[in-house]
């Protein structure tokens, strides 16, 4: 089989984790076995996995409230992330920061935010660490268009151009923020202009076509790595759920949802794999029970696992090297 098919099959592999990884939290979440609020990633899965395709495990990533997507891209433990979002010790935050703020230094993931645009100030703090340290490593921001409005966008963006720093913004532009669309609040709604007035490249990207978004991502951040400054990407999508679970939906017609579920990046990746790499169903079955196996061995893994003790609370707070009075 050509490298190619062999890559892409690959990809399909990882966005189909993140599906069927965010149809069982759907499914637990509703049966009470989950804390809190999620924000899933459904229909946004060509996003992360493109971009992160193009990273090297050194580079670094900051993502948002709907971040399980990003984790799983970079290479997060499901194990952990299953035992967090159900507030339990062994998640990746101990189970005091579920869904919002999973985080894993080790893997380049410097959190997620429940903050609007949160990630875009700490990306590029990690870029300019990068750049004074000589490293040669990348940072990338995610962020939704909602964030786009905010005054930390503009100031990333201007900062890191300025600086010429090592960093990628990767808007996910899924038409809504929250609850209300993009071109409700902005006269200009095709976002990648914004970098006209920062002196930096944009693009658009179609955020449903993996290969797209990683070609698009390659360029960037290879842009970055050589010192030539940041890039924004904008990748359009669609997610096929509400902004947060239990949510019901009346700001979207029936419509508009099926003709973005037609153009849905796992089903049209699948699709591609079977039509022209001729994939044969039995291999597409065996990867899907792979990863079936791989959800059912994390959710057994968050239900043993014991939540944190209340004496544990203020744990994790500080870093260990901190400076005593």
């Amino acid at each position: 089989m050509e490298p190619k098919f062999e890559h892409l099959g690959e990809l399909y592999r990882r966005m189909l984790t993140i599906r069927k990884f965010e149809e069982k939290t759907a499914r637990m979440y509703a049966e009470g076995e989950i804390p809190g609020f999620v924000h899933l990633y459904v229909g946004e899965e060509a996003v992360a996995v493109g971009v992160c395709a193009a990273l090297a495990q050194g580079d670094s990533i900051t993502s948002t409230h709907r971040g399980h997507g990003h984790l799983i891209a970079k290479g997060g433990r499901l194990d952990l992330m299953m035992a967090e979002l159900c507030g339990k010790r062994a998640g990746y935050c101990k189970g005091k920061g579920g869904s919002m703020h999973i985080a894993d230094l080790d893997l380049g993931i410097l959190g997620a935010n429940g903050i609007v645009g949160g990630g875009l100030g700490i990306a590029i703090g990690a870029a300019y660490s990068a750049r004074l340290r000589g490293t040669r490593q990348v940072s990338v921001a995610f962020f939704g268009d909602g964030a786009s409005n905010e005054g930390l966008f503009h100031e990333a963006l201007n900062m890191s151009s300025a600086w010429r720093l090592p960093v990628v913004f990767v808007c996910e532009n899924n038409q809504f923020g929250v609850s209300t669309r993009i071109d409700r609040v902005t006269r200009e709604s095709d976002l990648s202009k914004r970098a006209l007035a920062y002196g930096l490249p944009a693009a658009v990207v179609d955020g449903n076509d993996v290969e797209a978004v990683e070609r698009a991502g390659r360029e960037a951040v290879a842009r970055a790595r050589e010192g030539l400054g940041p890039t924004l990407l904008v990748a359009k999508t669609f997610r096929h759920r509400g902004h947060f679970e239990g949510e019901v939906v009346s700001y979207w017609a029936e419509e508009e949802l099926a003709r973005w579920k037609a153009n849905d990046p796992v089903a049209r990746l699948s699709a591609r794999l079977r039509r022209e790499a001729s994939f044969p169903d039995e291999v597409l079955l065996g990867w899907e029970t792979e990863i079936d196996q791989r959800i059912r061995e994390a959710v057994e893994f968050a239900r043993r696992s014991p939540p944190p003790e209340p004496g544990e609370a203020l744990e994790g707070l500080f870093s260990e090297e901190r400076v005593r009075p």
